[in-house]
């Protein structure tokens, strides 16, 4: 049974969510930056969710797809909000995070709240702390001059127009870096990552699984794989990830 429905939160904040009940974990998709739950990722998770009947949950952030609010208005924290409200709200008893890109971020920060109820975890060309390791890093003086002026800076975008950076964004960003300081990941985790991914080096990646800590952590890089990990090969091993996570008990 698939349900599509909207969560409304504080202040009248609308979030687009899509659900198919089944046997637990419940499974939640984080997408990307700029991305939404309609992605060729989400959309093949919910169609291997809805064969296998498993539970699974994927949802709009604020300001991305079918969800309300402006893109530029929000920021790394609001989106980590929206995540917990949509999980708390909807689910209950165990749960597995597949994170893509910014959402590999928001479901390792989505780790330190979720506590024991986080029993797996796959991130997808995971993006941790890419406001500042990946977009302030790069910023020249000019930029950096025009955010503190003007508040906001356009970067050109090779997916739907360009992306806005906004100094919230960036000031924000920093309140929620993950690399920065110990990161305990006590279930199991899979990081997936293309050698041939533009967005997110193979090396973040690297220190990622270099810096987290825990029992059963295993990174595999797909060779000439790029940032949208979307091919039949890389579905595969998503769904892969995602089985093998599974706990025994639930599976």
């Amino acid at each position: 049974m698939v349900s599509h429905s909207d969560l409304i939160l504080a202040k009248g904040r609308r979030l687009a969510y899509e659900r198919i009940v089944g046997k637990g974990p419940d499974i939640v998709f984080l997408s990307g930056f700029k991305s939404d739950m309609q992605g060729t990722k989400a959309l093949h998770l919910a169609q291997w969710a809805a064969r296998n009947g498993r539970s699974f949950l994927r949802f709009d952030y604020s300001g991305h797809g079918q969800s309300s609010g402006k893109f530029c208005d929000g920021c790394i924290g609001d989106w980590l909000t929206d995540a917990e409200a949509v999980i708390a709200e909807l689910t209950d008893g165990p749960v597995i995070l597949v994170g893509s890109s910014m959402g590999g971020w928001i479901s390792l920060l989505l780790s330190k709240r979720l506590g024991a109820r986080l029993v797996g975890l796959v991130t997808i060309a995971a993006a941790p702390d890419f406001t500042e390791d990946a977009i302030w890093a790069a910023f020249n003086a000019n930029q950096r001059s025009e955010l503190k002026r003007n508040k906001q800076v356009a970067l050109p975008s090779d997916y739907d127009g360009p992306y806005i950076i906004t100094q919230r964004l960036i000031e924000d960003g920093r309140q929620n870096l993950v690399l920065r300081a110990p990161l305990e990941l006590p279930c199991p985790v899979r990081f997936l990552q293309g050698t041939a991914d533009v967005d997110v080096d193979m090396s973040v990646a690297l220190r990622l699984l270099a810096h987290a800590s825990g029992p059963d952590i295993q990174l595999t890089l797909v060779d000439g794989a790029n940032h949208r990990f979307s091919d039949d090969r890389c579905l595969g091993l998503i769904e892969n990830a995602l089985i093998d996570v599974l706990p025994l008990s639930l599976a």
